[in-house]
């Protein structure tokens, strides 16, 4: 994963990368905006503005967690994908490789086959 000159995300930030995933749609979950799509949530962002939550396969969990246990957690829920991300150490281009992934493990297979490399 290639990072950016300046790592660092904002909440908003994260939330603009989120959405504009195809089909992507921020709602309510508990005490939490939740990013979906189909009705399926890919990622969180946890009161506190400190992390947020994606939906990883466990492969990918795996990996991240290994590669940069300083930006990925693993939490009460890891157990089905969801992992922690630090978002003050969070470059955009690991944002959204991780975001991607986080989509395509509940997107739909042909909704995900229409996004080859989101976003270049």
């Amino acid at each position: 994963m290639t990072a950016d000159p300046t790592p660092g995300m904002t909440q908003d930030a994260f939330r603009a990368l989120a959405l504009s995933l195809p089909d992507a749609a921020e709602e309510p979950h508990v005490d939490r905006p939740s990013f979906r799509v189909r009705g399926k949530i890919f990622a969180t962002l946890p009161p506190g503005g400190v992390q947020a939550v994606v939906k990883l396969p466990r492969e990918h969990q795996e990996l991240v967690t290994a590669e940069q246990p300083d930006i990925f957690t693993l939490g009460p829920w890891s157990s089905q994908g969801w992992t922690y991300v630090a978002l003050a150490r969070l470059d955009g281009a690991t944002a959204r490789s991780v975001l991607l992934a986080a989509w395509r493990s509940v997107a739909p297979k042909r909704l995900s086959a229409t996004l080859p490399g989101w976003p270049g």
